[in-house]
């Protein structure tokens, strides 16, 4: 199911924002994600990958980068879907 993400992204976000459980790292994710959707079009159901998270989230290191993604499944913004598969990306969906 696609959304409009020129006004649910931005709800989105700013309900992330007002969640005195997110601190800065969490919001580049969120932000990171979002930004991803936004270029490929989708809604809710984005195709990404680890490498392409951290540099645009602008984490450098795995482990940071695991806690607060692991951290936002645990609050509820987000459902991973990993892939094992070499030629089909992860998938996360906006909830």
């Amino acid at each position: 199911m696609k959304i409009d993400l020129s006004k649910n992204g931005l709800q989105y976000l700013d309900n992330a924002c007002s969640d005195d459980r997110l601190n800065v790292w969490h919001i580049s994710l969120l932000v990171a994600i979002t930004r991803l959707a936004y270029r490929q079009n989708e809604g809710r159901i984005i195709r990404v990958s680890r490498s392409k998270l951290m540099k645009i989230s602008h984490i450098d290191t795995a482990p940071t980068y695991h806690k607060y993604f692991k951290q936002l499944q645990n609050f509820g913004y987000i459902k991973y879907v990993p892939s094992y598969h070499p030629g089909y990306r992860s998938t996360i969906e906006l909830l």
